[in-house]
C-alpha cells in the first residue's frame, strides 16, 4: 500500500516565519519565546542526536489555545513539534526542519478524579509524580512508572512503560480516552470513560505511541488503581545474567503476580553503588516488589525465593521499611545518571529492545557477549518481567572508531531482538534513531499503511516531521 508522495519538507525561512511570529506574539505575548537558549533546550533530548532547535517556542495553557496555534501553523505551512518534559531518548523532540515547538508544560490541571470509577482526567503537562501526589490521600495511584518524571502527554506520545509494567501494563493499557488537536487545528475526543467499547475505530490507541506525528494530545483519561494493602521489595543476586533471566522467566511462567522485577547487570550495579552510595552485591541482581495483602505478599516472596535458589540465586533480602524501599527504587530510577558516572565525559547512548519472555535469557546473554567482544562500556538494566531491557553504551564521540563500534552494536542488538520475534523498542519509541528499523520489524506493507495513515491525517506533513515514517 503506497501513500501519496509528499513534497520534501523544507525548513522555514526568516521571511516565511515572520508573519506567523507576528500573529503568535500578538495573541500569546511573552509566552512566545525565540531566545537561543530556550530554543536549544527544546531541540535537545537525552541522546547523541545533535541539537536541532525549533525556530520558536510557544506555551499554551488550554486545548483551545493549542488549537489556535496549530491553525496558525497550518495556515503558514510551518512544522509543529509537541514538547512535554524533554526526557526523550530517541530524538522525538528535535526539530530537524525547524518550526514551532508547542510546550505543554503549563497545562497542569487535574480536571477530575472519579474515585468510584477508578479513573481521572488530566491535562498533558501534568507529570506522573504530580498526579500520584494528588491521588495519595484518596488511596489511589497511577502505576505507569518510566523512571523520569515524565509528563502524562509525553508518556502517551511514546507509549511509555516502566518498572510496574509486568503487573499493570503500559500506557496503551491505562488510557481510556484522549482529547487531541489534529493537524488542521480541529479538536477531537477519541472515546468515553467507559471501560470498554466496540464503537468504531480505536482512535485512542492510534494516537498512543504516535509521537506527535498525527496530533497533539492535550487531555488524557486514565485508569487508576487502589494503593495496595502491603508493598514489599527485595534484592536477589545471581551468578550470571543468564541465571537471573532464567529465574525471571520461571517466575512469570509460574504465575507469581510480581509487581516489579528489574535486572541490573554487574556493571550497572557498580554504577548504582557509586552514584547512590549503596552497597549492593556487585553481581547480576534482580530488584523485586510485591503488591497485595500481607499474606499474599509473603507467599509470593517465598515462591520467588524457591525459584531463585534453583538458579543459584540468593540470598533474597528484604527492604522492609518504606524509606529503604524508596531508596532502592530511587537508585534504580537514577540508573541512567549512575551509568554516566562510569565514564565521565563520555556520551550516553541509551537504547532498548523487547523480546518474548521465553527468549529473554538468550537475548540478554548474547548481548552481554556482544558488548564484551565490542570493547564497549555498556551497562544493562531492564524491566525484564515483560522481556524489555535497556543497554547504555558510553561513547567517546570524538573517536570515530568508538562511534562506529557503538552504531554497529546497536544494529546487531536490534536485529537480534527482531529475529527473536521481538521489537526494536519496548518503550523508548522510534523518534529519529529507530526509524530505519521499522520496515525490518513490520515489513513494507505495514510500514506503507503507516504512511497512508500519516498522509491522510497530516497531508501537509507539519506534525513532528522526520519522525517514525519518512514522507
Amino acid at each position: 500500500m503506497n501513500a501519496p508522495h509528499a513534497p520534501a519538507r523544507q525548513a522555514p525561512t526568516d521571511a516565511s516565519l515572520a508573519p506567523l511570529l507576528s500573529e503568535l506574539t500578538g495573541r500569546f505575548g511573552d509566552r512566545v519565546v525565540t531566545s537561543a537558549a530556550v530554543r536549544e533546550q527544546h531541540g535537545h533530548s537525552l541522546t547523541w542526536v545533535k541539537n536541532q532547535p525549533p525556530d520558536v517556542v510557544v506555551y499554551p495553557r488550554t486545548t483551545e489555545e493549542v488549537s489556535e496555534i496549530v491553525k496558525l501553523c497550518a495556515t503558514h505551512g510551518i512544522p509543529i513539534i509537541p514538547y512535554g518534559a524533554g526526557t526523550s531518548l530517541e530524538g522525538h523532540i528535535n526539530a530537524p526542519h525547524g518550526g514551532v515547538c508547542i510546550d505543554l508544560s503549563q497545562m497542569k490541571r487535574i480536571i477530575a478524579v472519579h474515585d468510584e470509577d477508578l479513573d481521572c482526567v488530566v491535562e498533558a503537562g501534568v507529570t506522573r509524580k504530580e498526579l500520584n501526589e494528588h491521588l495519595r490521600d484518596k488511596g489511589l495511584f497511577f502505576p505507569i512508572d518510566p523512571g523520569a518524571d515524565a509528563s502524562i502527554g509525553g508518556m502517551v506520545a511514546t507509549r511509555a512503560s516502566g518498572t510496574n509494567a509486568v503487573r499493570y501494563g503500559t500506557m496503551k493499557d491505562v488510557v481510556l480516552a484522549l482529547t487531541a488537536v489534529l493537524p488542521d487545528g480541529e479538536i477531537v475526543k477519541t472515546a468515553s470513560r467507559a471501560k470498554k467499547s466496540s464503537a468504531g475505530y480505536d482512535l485512542t490507541r492510534l494516537l498512543i505511541g504516535s509521537e506527535g506525528t498525527l496530533g497533539i494530545v492535550t487531555e488524557i483519561t486514565l485508569k487508576l488503581h487502589g494503593i495496595p494493602e502491603a508493598i514489599s521489595a527485595g534484592i536477589c543476586p545471581f551468578p550470571s545474567v543468564k541465571a537471573a533471566c532464567d529465574a525471571v522467566i520461571m517466575t512469570i511462567q509460574s504465575g507469581i503476580p510480581v509487581a516489579r522485577i528489574e535486572l541490573l547487570d554487574e556493571v550497572q550495579v557498580r554504577a548504582v553503588n557509586l552514584h547512590s552510595k549503596l552497597s549492593l552485591p556487585e553481581s547480576p541482581l534482580l530488584l523485586l516488589e510485591f503488591h497485595g495483602s500481607d499474606a499474599g505478599v509473603r507467599e509470593q516472596a517465598e515462591r520467588f525465593g524457591d525459584i531463585a535458589a534453583e538458579f543459584a540465586g540468593g540470598p533474597f533480602e528484604w527492604a522492609t521499611k518504606p524509606e529503604e524501599r524508596s531508596r532502592l527504587w530511587q537508585a534504580r530510577h537514577d540508573a541512567y545518571w549512575a551509568a554516566k558516572g562510569l565514564r565521565p565525559g563520555a556520551q550516553s547512548v541509551a537504547t532498548d529492545v523487547c523480546v518474548p519472555i521465553s527468549r529473554l535469557a538468550e537475548c540478554v546473554d548474547a548481548t552481554k557477549q556482544d558488548i564484551l567482544e565490542s570493547g564497549l562500556v555498556a551497562p544493562i538494566v531492564g524491566h525484564v518481567g515483560d522481556g524489555n531491557f535497556h543497554v547504555q553504551p558510553l561513547v567517546n564521540v570524538d573517536d570515530p572508531r568508538e562511534i562506529e563500534a557503538c552504531e554497529a552494536f546497536i544494529d546487531r542488538l536490534v536485529r537480534r531482538a527482531v529475529a527473536m520475534e521481538g521489537t526494536c523498542t519496548g518503550e523508548h519509541g522510534v523518534g529519529q534513531k529507530k526509524m530505519k528499523y521499522l520496515e525490518i520489524e513490520h515489513g513494507p506493507a505495514a510500514l506503507g499503511l503507516m504512511r497512508v495513515l500519516k498522509q491522510a491525517i497530516d497531508p501537509h506533513n507539519i506534525m513532528n516531521p522526520g519522525k517514525i515514517v519518512a514522507l
